[in-house]
């Protein structure tokens, strides 16, 4: 395959969607633990935290890694995005180092401030994920912050929030068992339809907004082609509704599927929008082609992520293996 202008872009626009997509899920479910915390016994914070524990950390690495593949592949699109994302952007970050510093606090404070810390990691997972979801929203609306799309967004801000407190519910059903297992069944029911919310407000309003991606829903032979999408996601979520009647079950055998299916659905969506929006990068504005850096920058860039992204895919690889199986009582002795 030829490195060129027409291939490299598609190359890094795949490797960014793809960074885009395991942060959502990763970050995704110990944001959604971190929503469910009010709803937890104090003892069962400390358990829901050693579940995510190893793991949030370098979840985060794939924000890192999309934000940097956005602004040294597509600067004109980094420049153009984050101008108009800049309000949330910044209370994004805020929220997640307010997460952060709360995450280690809340271990080492003394116990009576221990509920300050933890309305603190709360605190910060509802800004992240309201912020996430927020811009979401003004993305599929072409960046536009007139009316309309204000409340569109503010619409896939709470969506998104529920649907994260869904996969960290089915994050927590997988890694704990006992009466916190039961509860965590509890709230992936509820959070299930946050979900489907989410899901039916963005496939509602995408087509709505663009003639182009309109016909390339429903014209013929697209619609053939795209069709496997809203099939599988309700084929999914029928599953998961099934599968949530009847957790917690003997052995604890499926206790991994309403995590995998939370996956299976954040995958089917991302994909769905990956479809619509391509090859624009700036909805409607710009395209990966004329957003793209030079090409022989994007070799450089190219060789340099060759080497990063095994990096990152073997260390989370490595800290997923190495911290299998349920979550024990946290200890930071």
């Amino acid at each position: 395959m030829t490195l060129d202008a027409t291939t490299l872009p598609v190359i890094f626009a795949a490797l960014m969607g793809v960074s885009i997509l395991l942060y959502v899920i990763l970050d995704g479910y110990d944001l959604g633990v971190g929503l469910l915390f009010p709803f937890a016994a104090p003892e069962e914070k400390d358990r829901m935290i050693a579940a995510i524990g190893p793991f949030w950390d370098a979840n985060e690495t794939w924000l890192v890694l999309a934000i940097g593949l956005l602004l040294v592949a597509f600067p004109a699109a980094h420049g153009a995005i984050l101008t108009a994302l800049y309000l949330p952007v910044a209370v994004m970050l805020i929220g997640l180092i307010l997460r952060g510093v709360a995450f280690e606090f809340r271990a080492k404070a003394p116990l009576p401030q221990k509920p300050l810390w933890d309305g603190a990691f709360f605190a910060g997972s509802l800004m992240a994920a309201l912020s996430q979801g927020f811009m979401l929203g003004l993305y599929v609306m072409g960046l536009d912050w007139s009316l309309g799309p204000l409340l569109f967004a503010l619409l896939t801000a709470g969506a998104l929030a529920v649907a994260y407190s869904f996969i960290g519910a089915a994050w927590v059903i997988l890694k704990t068992d006992g009466a916190l297992q039961v509860k965590a069944v509890a709230w992936a029911r509820g959070g299930l339809w946050g979900v489907v919310l989410g899901m039916g407000a963005v496939s509602v309003a995408t087509p709505l907004v663009s003639a182009r991606i309109f016909d390339r829903w429903f014209d013929f032979p697209q619609i053939i082609v795209l069709a496997p999408l809203p099939l599988g996601s309700l084929g999914l979520i029928a599953m998961l509704w099934i599968a949530l009647r009847h957790l917690p079950t003997a052995q604890d055998r499926f206790a991994w599927v309403p995590f995998a299916g939370a996956v299976g659905l954040m995958a089917l969506g991302f994909s769905g929008m990956a479809y619509s929006f391509y090859p624009y990068v700036v909805p409607e504005k710009l395209t990966i082609y004329q957003a793209a850096s030079a090409p022989e920058s994007l070799r450089i860039i190219l060789w340099g992520t060759l080497f990063v992204l095994p990096a990152i895919l073997g260390y989370t690889a490595l800290s997923y293996t190495i911290f299998r199986g349920k979550a024990t009582r946290l200890s930071y002795d």
